[in-house]
């Protein structure tokens, strides 16, 4: 049975497609919870531009790094699966995050022996591991759904320029349907997490204003902007390489195929 799977270029394709996918939104869900500093780690001045009646720096969460990733596969996958593969995907990686969180949960829980130690001079290695692993439950609502959000909104858009432009034009819908689903995604996580979440639940620190919103939320997306234009030549590059994976013919018959979904 897994000869015969596997044996189908399609078959095959969409399972490598889907594990990195998931892989990279689950390691940008778990990596998010680190926040830095963007002059800094390249070595340059920080901004400091006025923003919304504040100094505006680029302090981004980690999750960016892989999140410009997630969305252009959604739109690899897009291309030759149509909605209905992204929509499975999504669901499924919204699943396993949420699982995972779950998981996270009962391992903090448990009481730590004496030979639990993580190094780097950390002394408290559990209160470490809950500091990681133990992001807040608005958090982890806020980045789920804005990541089904950014999802749907990417599938409509991108659908929605391919059937004007025809195969024609890859640049127009990969990076104008992440450009659209990014810069709705990058407000909704703060507002829901930040905003709303630290207003209904107590311990999670003190609640952002609007203003704090619209100026992280900026930052976010003039990277994911630049990020998602740099990265359209990989677009292409991936495109080449899957068409001459599956023949033209093959190719051809699976676009056709998506876009009836």
């Amino acid at each position: 049975m897994i000869k015969q799977i596997l044996s189908d270029k399609s078959t095959k394709l969409f399972l490598i497609l889907s594990g990195f996918f998931i892989a990279n939104a689950m390691i940008a869900e778990f990596i998010g919870v680190k926040i830095f500093s963007l002059e800094d780690t390249v070595g340059i001045k920080r901004l400091e531009l006025p923003l919304f009646g504040s100094n505006f720096s680029f302090h981004l969460t980690a999750g960016v790094l892989l999140w410009p990733v997630v969305f252009i596969m959604t739109d690899i996958i897009n291309e030759y699966y149509g909605s209905k593969g992204v929509k499975f995907l999504s669901y499924l990686t919204v699943t396993l995050i949420a699982y995972s969180f779950l998981m996270f949960s009962g391992a903090i829980g448990l009481k730590p022996s004496e030979y639990f130690t993580i190094g780097n001079d950390i002394d408290n290695a559990n209160n470490a591991f809950k500091g990681i692993f133990g992001q807040g439950l608005w958090i982890i609502i806020g980045s789920m759904v804005a990541f089904l959000i950014g999802q749907v909104l990417d599938v409509f858009v991108f659908h929605r320029i391919k059937r004007v432009t025809g195969e024609k034009s890859i640049w127009l819908r990969a990076t104008g349907s992440t450009l659209i689903s990014q810069l709705v995604d990058s407000f909704v996580v703060l507002f829901i997490a930040f905003y709303i979440g630290r207003r209904l639940q107590e311990g999670q620190g003190d609640a952002w204003s609007l203003k704090q919103i619209l100026v992280t939320g900026t930052g976010n997306y003039i990277y994911k902007f630049i990020v998602a234009i740099v990265l359209t030549p990989v677009i292409y590059l991936i495109h080449g390489v899957i068409e001459r994976y599956l023949g033209h013919e093959k190719a051809a018959e699976m676009k056709k195929a998506a876009m009836l979904d």
